[in-house]
């Protein structure tokens, strides 16, 4: 009898915390910028339940989206929890090949939250 109530008590937890996927009711959207101006056509990418960079490999990222001509981008249907937001994009005011631009943050998302967090680019390596 005992096992049981903590089944039944301990399952629905477990399905509840969908971390690793989209699917939520939360939102995440901002603008992708290198020195304030907008980083058209960007790409955003999500590591889900992640506070640290896990670094510039892309495959090690859940998701992506891109930005739109603004360099605004949203990531809809998130669930509450900690995500790691990785951009890359183009600045064509740089001379290329140094026109890659790269950033990333740490955001923490709450249930039912419309959040906005900006994504500050600088020259990559």
């Amino acid at each position: 009898m005992k096992k049981l109530i903590y089944l039944l008590i301990f399952i629905p937890l477990l399905v509840a915390c969908k971390k690793n996927e989209l699917g939520g009711k939360s939102t995440i959207k901002g603008k992708v910028a290198h020195h304030g101006k907008g980083i058209a056509n960007a790409t955003v990418y999500i590591k889900f339940d992640a506070e640290d960079f896990p670094g510039s490999d892309v495959s090690k990222y859940d998701a992506k989206v891109s930005a739109d001509i603004s360099g605004s981008y949203e990531i809809a249907k998130i669930y509450k929890g900690k995500y790691y937001l990785y951009a890359v994009g183009e600045d064509f005011s740089l001379t290329p090949p140094n026109n890659v631009v790269v950033g990333g943050i740490p955001v923490k998302v709450r249930q039912n939250e419309d959040l906005v967090a900006d994504i500050p680019v600088t020259e990559g390596d």
